[in-house]
């Protein structure tokens, strides 16, 4: 269920948590791939496409951007954008990427290793794509604690559902942020270098509480643990976690803290 984006998920998290959560780290890293000046990029775990058009607008336009992701509805949402640049959408696994060893300058991933059931596997294939000297790039986010919606969320939802509470966002988007964990899968891989981890702290903003709520609640996997929960409807439970980030946060304009992980390996 953690990596099951389809029915609606997609549409809420393109229009509420791309500009709110995702933008500002897409800009960081699309600039950390124009410097290494590559030909060829693949990107893994693409979503809705908010690092891809980034990445179009920062790179010359000779440069090809395949991007991929498992779910083939997130990609139909990445589609409907119109994007500049050298661009192609394709379906692909990452842990299985159906292209040629050594045909990629770099491999990017944002926010998307931490829903790769096999960690190492999934590195391996990158460091399989990668051209003696590419590098893979990606960010992970920090744990749940430094990201103050997400936390805020996930409380909220833990006294809702007392017997069964919703761990998604623990779990998964904010479960994999230990450095030395992620140092071992890498090794684990292949890699010989050692990773640089960069740790970048960003404003995650939101036009209302109410919008905020419904990204978290409706726009991502956590929808689906909280629909198949009884106590509490989908609608009840947004609404509550809605009260909750409007009793720290704000009602309207609100603005809290998040933290990522940037990690960069050459092969």
């Amino acid at each position: 269920m953690d990596a099951n984006f389809t029915g609606r998920i997609p549409e809420l998290y393109d229009r509420l948590l791309v500009p709110m959560l995702f933008a500002p780290y897409a800009e960081d890293i699309a600039q950390r791939v124009a410097a290494r000046d590559p030909s060829r990029v693949l990107e893994t775990a693409a979503g809705t496409g908010a690092l891809t058009r980034a990445m179009a607008h920062a790179l010359h336009a000779h440069v090809e951007i395949v991007a991929t992701d498992l779910n083939q509805a997130m990609l139909d949402r990445a589609a409907m954008t119109p994007v500049e640049g050298n661009v192609t959408w394709r379906q692909a696994n990452a842990l299985a990427l159906p292209f040629d060893d050594a045909s990629f300058d770099i491999v990017v991933c944002q926010f998307g290793a931490m829903f790769f059931p096999d960690k190492p596997a999934a590195f391996a294939q990158a460091r399989r794509v990668l051209r003696p000297g590419g590098a893979l790039l990606f960010d992970v986010w920090d744990r749940i604690e430094e990201n103050d919606f997400a936390d805020t969320v996930t409380a909220t939802l833990a006294r809702v559902f007392p017997d069964d509470p919703p761990l998604f966002m623990q779990r998964t988007p904010h479960g994999y942020f230990d450095k030395e964990a992620i140092t071992r899968d890498l090794a684990a891989a292949g890699f010989d270098d050692a990773p640089l981890f960069d740790t970048i702290t960003r404003t995650s903003r939101a036009s209302s509480a109410r919008d905020a709520a419904i990204a978290y609640c409706q726009g991502t996997p956590l929808r689906n643990e909280i629909e198949a929960r009884t106590g509490a409807s989908l609608e009840d439970a947004t609404s509550i976690c809605a009260d909750a980030i409007a009793a720290r946060f704000g009602s309207s304009a609100i603005d809290g803290k998040t933290q990522a992980h940037v990690i960069a390996i050459q092969r």
